[in-house]
């Protein structure tokens, strides 16, 4: 009777075992729309009113344009919290990033997470794309954290409910690396926000679930998601938050899981992951040498005869041989770099997100000057002559001396911040802003000489676009589709055409005859550059299929390097006008390319890889 009475109370213990429920809050987007940060107050307060939850996660796209005032106003709602919380960027924090995707870290003090909660291990991440427009990408530093995070369990059975921003899926450009790791692990559950609605999803055999965004659209109130674990057992309720004098109301649960152990170490069965047989079309083309850094690499690599230069998102300028790849001098700054360094001689200018601008020996590394700025730089340097031309992110753009930094002017009106690199003429500097704006300012004084503007809202800016500038005329590819071409004089529109459908990414070809396009679909356009109106010349169809990366087009001796967001360089013989050869390189995107001639060419791609590629058949 005794025993009986025992197996009793345990069957009674196990079926009414201590529950673990959390808030799953994802895609608030602070700062936009209006009534973002209203939304995510209520959640807040609703979170703080019910005393059953144990923590809450953010899942990413914190903010609408990681602007550092929508961090303050984010944190400012979430310090509110009574509970504890884990939170970690999406796309939306990192890809217009003023601060260079610094400030998420510096206010939310980690950019992943990862912490035991009952007999669970709860790991998350974010996924950018930081700051270059591409498909969703867990950086490189990331993974390698979370390989860490795995070795740790070391193949414990401790079983893994994994987060991240972007669904575990092809829309993550990198999603099989992240998917192979935390199958060595006991995973059982995958969350994921970005799609703004409510999903049952599979990633491989792993329960995915995709959280509704905080906002409320056209309801009267936005919302989340309460989870529960109980007795191996995963639920999602939506949770209404209280508004007013409005009671808050948990809905029936939608989905409903199972936590169980999958043995994912013993499946054979085989998923699909990225090819590289279209390498085997071009065998002729070899890698020269191939490195791979342990950050992401956000910026275009550069040369001369003996050193290639690039930065990294750890805040590091590189340098190599150019002979070998065998390392030269890496030179550490404080914030992360997304901006492409100039060369002149022996000094190489580099901006970092730390807010200063270097310039720095080419032979040594050493520091013979440094220019502070008070705000982060993504822009790129331009050296003309014995100035310096670049913009930064607190409204301004000025001109420094390449010998000491010493400020020879600053324009201080710049709407939104600067991201590109600039280009000259005998009279003008040109460049775009984050604020739907482009500017000519006087290379002598800095005094605007014309001010143009598409009048579009901020995400179609000619911000990220490498201005073009020939035969008088400054040529940009927005990303609202459309080229425009303007009087470099007075910034007068002679023409502009949606017909190509091109995104950020454009080029020049040597003779500045043509300006091409690439569109946002297989197709690179060759278009007049004298014309008066669109005048289309020819077009290659690359078939690199889905386009949106604004790494810009650039011929070398009549051949066009067209780098794409899925780690395809492809290589147009001009003369043929036909597709002369492609490498894959990665799955993550291509940055500018650097050719050394029409057949040695310098690679990077966003996941750290770094190429001398060289086709053999020239």
């Amino acid at each position: 009777m005794k025993t009986l009475f025992i197996i009793l109370l345990t069957c009674f213990s196990v079926v009414h075992s201590q529950p673990i429920r959390f808030a799953f809050v994802t895609d608030t987007h602070v700062g936009a729309p209006e009534t973002a940060a209203d939304d995510l107050q209520c959640t807040v307060n609703d979170i703080n009113s019910l005393s059953d939850i144990d923590f809450v996660v953010f899942t990413g796209d914190v903010t609408d344009y990681g602007a550092d005032r929508e961090f303050a106003e984010a944190k400012r709602i979430l310090d509110g919290l009574t509970k504890k919380w884990y939170i970690f960027p999406g796309n939306h924090d990192t890809k217009w990033s003023e601060n260079g995707c610094n400030s998420f870290k510096t206010v939310f003090g980690a950019e992943h997470f990862a912490f035991d909660f009952g007999k669970y291990r709860f790991i998350g991440c974010g996924s950018g794309p930081n700051m270059r427009m591409s498909p969703g990408l867990v950086s490189r530093e990331d993974v390698l954290w979370l390989r860490s995070e795995v070795d740790k369990l070391n193949g414990s059975d401790r079983p893994v409910i994994f987060m991240n921003h972007y669904p575990l899926d092809n829309s993550l450009a990198n999603w099989y690396l992240v998917i192979d790791e935390i199958k060595k692990t006991n995973v059982q559950a995958a969350l994921c926000g970005h799609g703004h609605a409510n999903q049952s999803l599979d990633f491989e055999g792993i329960p995915g679930t995709m959280g509704r965004s905080n906002l409320r659209a056209k309801e009267a109130v936005g919302g989340y998601n309460l989870v529960t674990i109980q007795n191996d057992t995963m639920s999602f309720a939506v949770r209404t938050p209280i508004v007013g004098q409005q009671a808050g109301q948990t809905a029936a649960p939608w989905r409903t899981i199972g936590l169980v152990n999958h043995h994912f170490s013993q499946d054979t069965k085989r998923y699909p992951r990225p090819s590289y047989q279209l390498n085997d079309l071009y065998k002729n083309v070899t890698a020269v040498w191939e490195k791979q850094d342990n950050s992401d690499i956000g910026g275009g690599i550069i040369a001369d005869k003996d050193i290639c230069l690039y930065p990294n998102t750890a805040g590091q300028l590189v340098a190599l041989s150019l002979a070998d790849g065998s390392s030269k001098w890496r030179f550490a700054t404080q914030g992360k770099i997304y901006s492409t360094p100039a060369l002149h001689k022996n000094r190489v200018v580099i901006a970092s997100t730390d807010g200063t601008i270097y310039c720095l020996d080419k032979r040594s590394g050493s520091l013979l000057w440094k220019r502070e700025t008070g705000k982060p730089i993504v822009a790129c340097p331009r050296i003309d002559g014995k100035m310096v031309y670049i913009g930064s992110s607190e409204g301004k753009f000025s001109a420094l001396s390449l010998k000491d930094g010493s400020v020879n002017w600053t324009f201080s009106d710049v709407k939104g911040f600067v991201e590109s690199v600039p280009v000259v003429d005998k009279s003008n500097v040109y460049f775009g802003s984050w604020g739907s704006a482009f500017y000519a300012l006087n290379k002598k004084t800095g005094q605007p000489a014309w001010t143009w503007s598409n009048n579009k809202l901020r995400n179609f800016s000619p911000a990220a676009c490498v201005p073009i500038l020939t035969n008088g005329r400054i040529f940009l590819q927005t990303p609202d589709r459309t080229v425009t071409a303007l009087d470099a004089k007075t910034g007068q529109e002679i023409w502009k055409s949606n017909q190509h459908k091109g995104f950020e990414a454009s080029g020049l070809s040597e003779d500045g005859s043509l300006f091409y396009v690439k569109c946002m679909s297989d197709t690179v356009w060759a278009l007049s550059t004298r014309s008066d109106v669109a005048q289309p010349e020819w077009f290659v169809n690359c078939q690199y299929g889905a386009e949106i990366s604004p790494s810009a087009i650039v011929e070398k001796a009549n051949t066009i390097f067209v780098p794409t967001d899925e780690g395809v360089l492809y290589v147009i013989d001009r003369s043929t006008r036909q597709l002369s050869w492609a490498r894959k390189l990665s799955n993550a995107m291509v940055n500018p390319v650097f050719p050394l001639s029409n057949h040695d060419v310098l690679v990077t791609t966003m996941d750290g890889k770094i190429v001398r590629l060289r086709n053999k058949a020239d």
